[in-house]
C-alpha cells in the first residue's frame, strides 16, 4: 500500500443562501485557485480530480459536468465523479493514487441546499417503491431514531441539548461556521417541537457551501506540506436501506468501517452528524470515551453543506495534524437516511 496524505485544504464560508447558479463553479473556484496557490502548485500538478455533489440537490441533470468547468479541464483532465458526499470521492481518490496511475489528487465537493426544499428533496434517496412514495421528510426520519433511542434509554432530551450547546460553542472559533453561540440547555428545552422529539437546535441548518482536498503519495506530500496528515486507515460500510429492516438506535456500517480503518489512539473525531442525537449514538458505537475531543470545528450543527459536509469533516480533522493540535484523528462522514452509509478515515502526523 502507498502511504497517502492530506496537504491541503479549503472551504467556502457556510452560509443560508448564495447567490448564483447552482452547478457550484461560483463556490468552486476561488477554493481551488486558492488550495492550489497554497501548495505553490497549478492545475496541471494534479493527476486526478474526482467531486461529489447531486443533481437532485442542483435541480438540474448533470451539474457535475458542469461544475467541471471550475476545474479548467483544457487539455482534459483525468476525472470522475460520485452522486453523494465528495467523503466517497476522496475514498475514490485514495483507491486511484494507490493504483500507481497518480501521484496527487484534488477533491471537491458542493450543494446548494437553499435551492430547492431540502427536508423534501433528500425523500428521492429513499427506497423508490415503498418509501419515497410516502415523500417522509428527513427530519421526520431523524425524529423516528431519535425517539427510538430515547424510549431505549439510550440518550435524552437533555443530552441532546448538550451536544447542540458545546457545538454552537465550538463554532465560536470557526470563521466559516453557519451559526455559532447559543443559549444554555434549559432554555433550549423550552423551545417548541420542530419535529417531535427534535427542536430546530437539534437539526443542523440548511446551508450552501463547498470544499476542496488534496492528497498526494509519499514523497510528493512531503514536498507539498511540511506535515501531512497521513491517511493511517479508511473504509466505508453501508446498512439496510429499509428502515424497518434495521435498528435504528445502532450503526452496524460505523463500527464495521471503524475496525477496517482502525481508530484506537484517535486524540480527537470529526464526525458528521446532522442530528444532535446522531452525535450520541456514534459516540457510543465507536466507543468515543471522554478522553476524545468531539468535532472542534462546530460540526454540521454549524453548517452543513450538503455533499461537501463529510468531506469537510475529514479537512478539519487533518488540519489538527497540520497544524501540530494532534497526532492521530479520526474523521467521519455519512450518507442516506439515517445513518445509512458511513465512512471512517483515521489520519496521523509522522
Amino acid at each position: 500500500m502507498r502511504d497517502v496524505a492530506v496537504v491541503g485544504f479549503a472551504q467556502s464560508r457556510q452560509v443560508r443562501r448564495t447567490t448564483g447558479t447552482t452547478n457550484g463553479v461560483e463556490m468552486l473556484v476561488p477554493l481551488i485557485t486558492g488550495a492550489l496557490g497554497e501548495l505553490g502548485i497549478a492545475k496541471g500538478d494534479i493527476g486526478f480530480w474526482c467531486s461529489g455533489s447531486s443533481d437532485y440537490l442542483a435541480g438540474r441533470a448533470f451539474s457535475f459536468v458542469s461544475a467541471v468547468d471550475a476545474t479548467g479541464p483544457v487539455p482534459p483532465i483525468n476525472e470522475s465523479h460520485v452522486e453523494m458526499d465528495a467523503a466517497w470521492a476522496l475514498y475514490e481518490a485514495w483507491i486511484k493514487i494507490q493504483t500507481g496511475d497518480v501521484d496527487t489528487a484534488l477533491i471537491y465537493g458542493f450543494g446548494k441546499s437553499s435551492a430547492g426544499n431540502l427536508r423534501r428533496t433528500l425523500a428521492l434517496q429513499l427506497d423508490p417503491y415503498v418509501l419515497a412514495p410516502l415523500w417522509p421528510d428527513s427530519i421526520a426520519i431523524a425524529g423516528l431514531q431519535a425517539q427510538l433511542g430515547i424510549d431505549q434509554g439510550k440518550w435524552s432530551e437533555q443530552a441532546m441539548a448538550e451536544v447542540a450547546v458545546r457545538s454552537r460553542r465550538d463554532a465560536e472559533t470557526n470563521p466559516n461556521a453557519q451559526l455559532s453561540g447559543s443559549k444554555d440547555v434549559d432554555s433550549l428545552l423550552a423551545e417548541p417541537y420542530l419535529a417531535q422529539p427534535l427542536r430546530r437546535h437539534d437539526c443542523a441548518p440548511v446551508t450552501d457551501g463547498a470544499a476542496v482536498v488534496v492528497l498526494a503519495a509519499e514523497g510528493r506530500a512531503r514536498d507539498l506540506a511540511e506535515r501531512p496528515a497521513w491517511i493511517s486507515g479508511i473504509a466505508h460500510a453501508v446498512d439496510s436501506a429499509h428502515l424497518g429492516a434495521r435498528d435504528l438506535t445502532t450503526s452496524p456500517s460505523t463500527v464495521i468501517a471503524a475496525q477496517r480503518a482502525g481508530i484506537d489512539g484517535v486524540e480527537l473525531a470529526e464526525l458528521y452528524t446532522p442530528f444532535t442525537h446522531q452525535e450520541l449514538l456514534l459516540r457510543s458505537e465507536l466507543g468515543l470515551g471522554d478522553g476524545v475531543r468531539i468535532t472542534p470545528s462546530g460540526g454540521a450543527l454549524a453548517g452543513n453543506p450538503m455533499f461537501a459536509g463529510g468531506l469537510v469533516r475529514i479537512g478539519e480533522a487533518a488540519r489538527q495534524i497540520s497544524d501540530g493540535a494532534a497526532g492521530r484523528v479520526l474523521a467521519h462522514a455519512t450518507s442516506g437516511p439515517a445513518l445509512q452509509q458511513n465512512l471512517v478515515c483515521v489520519m496521523e502526523g509522522r
